[in-house]
């Protein structure tokens, strides 16, 4: 005889194939529209269901762990980061946290790379000349802005996705510095032709880009704040495709119309999709509505990692990529 299906729920829309796929594994039900869940539709999934399968947008926190069911064994987060969840509070009440790493390296390094061209090239600025059909041909100091071969990028954070930015840097010919919590292996410098930095300040004060690839973590909270982005060279830019909460936006957005800075791109924000408007003025900032893993691609290996965490657990055995606390 058959053994019951799991119960899943899924908090947010996925892509079409990873739907299918649940559908036919587990008892599972799906998000009929594409909005975050409410709080109260938040509690009644984790009172009804044996695996939660939650978003970077549901706030999976000590308050609604709570309030789960003796049924709730595995939250199998869909995305890599657990910031939303209270995994220390789930493994006390014996409940696991699964995510999907490594997925979305590729794709979140080719959006920073895209920052830093859109910015130093002013790229959005040129878009909306033609889209406004203003442009009345070429001129020779008509937009100007700068190359970026030979300029120093400095990469806060040089886990999976600071390396593949440092390697997409490198074959775009710029010198590649890091700042890291620890120093990578010296094979993994020499293969990157990286330089590390023990100090940040040091660092940020003579790069010519700085890209935030860290995680959030209370020790990362506002690391760039507005001492520290007031050491940046008045022709530097900074780009974060990490977590907005890494930066202080009202002193980047201070120090931009200032002209100590000379621009920004930015996929995440400090507040989530409330984005300031005294961000959203400056023509020499680029902001972006975190595209950076939209890819159908990825979207689809994230899911396929979520079924086989799930599936794993199913079968009695340790998912792969559970998330340990402590270890974040």
């Amino acid at each position: 005889m058959s053994r019951e299906r799991l119960s899943v729920v899924v908090t947010r829309r996925l892509p079409e194939a990873v739907e299918t796929r649940l559908s036919e594994l587990f008892d599972v039900r799906l998000r009929e529209d594409d909005t975050p869940m409410t709080r109260s539709e938040l509690v009644e999934a984790v009172k009804q269901a044996d695996i939660l399968v939650p978003t970077l947008t549901d706030s999976i926190d000590a308050g609604l762990i709570t309030q789960a069911g003796e049924r709730l064994k595995l939250i199998a987060n869909y995305g890599a980061g657990v910031d939303h969840i209270d995994v220390a509070t789930a493994r006390q009440r014996g409940v696991l946290v699964s995510n999907t790493p490594g997925v979305l390296t590729d794709d979140t390094a080719d959006m920073t790379m895209a920052l830093i061209l859109a910015v130093t090239r002013r790229i959005p600025e040129g878009l909306a000349l033609m889209q406004k059909g203003d442009w009345s041909g070429w001129a020779p100091t008509a937009l100007l802005g700068g190359r970026i071969s030979g300029r120093r990028l400095g990469i806060l954070g040089m886990g999976r996705i600071g390396q593949a930015v440092a390697r997409r840097a490198a074959a775009f010919g710029m010198q590649v510095h890091y700042h890291n919590r620890r120093r990578v292996r010296p094979e993994i410098e020499q293969a990157l032709e990286a330089t590390y930095w023990e100090s940040l300040d040091q660092m940020v004060a003579r790069m010519d880009v700085i890209s935030v690839n860290c995680p959030s973590t209370p020790s990362t909270f506002h690391l760039m704040n507005a001492r520290r982005l007031g050491l940046m060279k008045p022709s530097a830019v900074i780009v974060n495709t990490s977590r907005g909460e890494v930066i202080d936006e009202s002193a980047l957005a201070r120090l931009i119309r200032a002209g100590d800075i000379a621009g920004a791109g930015l996929d995440v924000y400090e507040r989530g999709s409330d984005v300031a408007a005294k961000l959203r003025d400056l023509p020499n900032v680029v902001l972006l509505p975190h595209m950076g893993s939209a890819t159908i691609e990825g979207r689809i290996e994230m899911g396929e990692k979520v079924i086989i965490n799930i599936k794993t657990f199913e079968d009695g055995h340790r998912p792969p990529d559970l998330v340990v606390p402590g270890m974040l």
